[in-house]
């Protein structure tokens, strides 16, 4: 079945995911859903934006006039990222914070910081990722799988972390940055730190961590109403992640990737247009619109019991490391 999955994923992907894909996708966009859509006295934060999508999604909502917190692990590409953002936008009101997504410790002192400062947040992009290149698993200084710890633990904490915040605001959002590569994984709960693959495989660690982040998506879309939650697709994308962590894949179509631009599209699109709210919350979507979350006769879905320990295993992980 993994063999379909994978066939199947990738005549789909060089249908849609590249740059050809979108250019067919954005015929029919409506220029009218960025259109008499204010944003100066709303907050967002996007993390992961030192470079990549991250990075232009940032810069892209600053020139909107917004107030930006752009979250990143390094201090020296964090403060080049936001002299550009700063520069580029002609907004000031952009905001660094170094914070490491792979650090549970790490975000949740960040978190409490934030809400002492009495920030207020509208819109949290979970952005940063992380793609374990080759066939070494890595652990962080947590003694967490790397992939695991930042993709999905470090989402969720920072997730459950500032939901108060976003509660309290206007039409607030949530957005994870996922990947259609977790179209070819069914949640796997028996191994969810990759210590069991008999050679570890940072494509597919990656993948059932993204197929983890949708689940999630749709299971907080549940338990918080209040908020709007989507999780999304930017395509393949021509950005210093895929270069680094998938150099072989690169090399092969990198005539075919989107732009960063191309990618971020509709990151920008659900953080800032009111045309995303005519769609339910919890949705996958991909440039612009929603798309199923499983392949056709792949036998990916899972069951009621298994999504919601998923999400029991990622808050006792959480209290763990309080």
């Amino acid at each position: 079945m993994s063999l379909y999955r994978n066939a199947v994923w990738f005549v789909k992907g060089f249908r849609e995911y590249t740059k050809s894909g979108y250019e067919a996708a954005s015929k029919s966009f409506d220029p009218r859903d960025f259109e008499n859509v204010s944003v100066p006295n709303r907050s967002f934060m996007v993390t992961g934006a030192n470079s990549g999508l991250g990075k232009v999604t940032a810069l892209n909502i600053a020139k909107k006039g917004a107030t930006v917190h752009i979250v990143c692990r390094n201090e020296e590409r964090g403060q080049a990222a936001l002299k550009e953002i700063k520069e580029k936008s002609g907004n000031e009101n952009v905001h660094l914070h170094l914070v490491d997504i792979s650090k549970p410790r790490d975000i949740k002192s960040f978190v409490q910081q934030f809400i002492s400062d009495g920030h207020s947040l509208n819109v949290l992009i979970n952005n940063a990722g992380v793609l374990v290149p080759g066939d070494q698993r890595q652990v962080t200084s947590d003694g967490l799988e790397t992939t695991f710890a930042t993709n999905s633990l470090g989402t969720h904490i920072l997730t459950k972390g500032l939901m108060p915040v976003l509660e309290s605001a206007e039409d607030p959002r949530i957005i994870i940055v996922t990947s259609g590569g977790m179209l070819v994984q069914k949640l796997n709960l028996t191994d969810l730190q990759f210590e069991k693959m008999s050679t570890f495989d940072g494509t597919m660690a990656y993948a059932q961590t993204k197929r983890q982040q949708t689940i999630m998506t749709e299971e907080y879309a549940k338990a918080y109403p209040k908020i709007h939650f989507s999780s999304m697709h930017p395509g393949w994308a021509d950005t210093p992640g895929v270069q680094s962590s998938m150099p072989d894949f690169y090399d092969k179509i990198k005539d075919k990737l989107r732009s960063e631009e191309q990618g971020a599209d509709t990151i920008v699109w659900l953080a800032i247009s009111n045309a995303m709210k005519k769609h339910p919350s919890g949705l996958f979507f991909q440039d612009r619109k929603p798309t199923p979350t499983h392949l056709p006769l792949a036998w990916t879905k899972s069951s009621t019991e298994q999504r919601e320990k998923l999400m029991c295993i990622l808050d006792e992980f959480s209290i763990r490391y309080s």
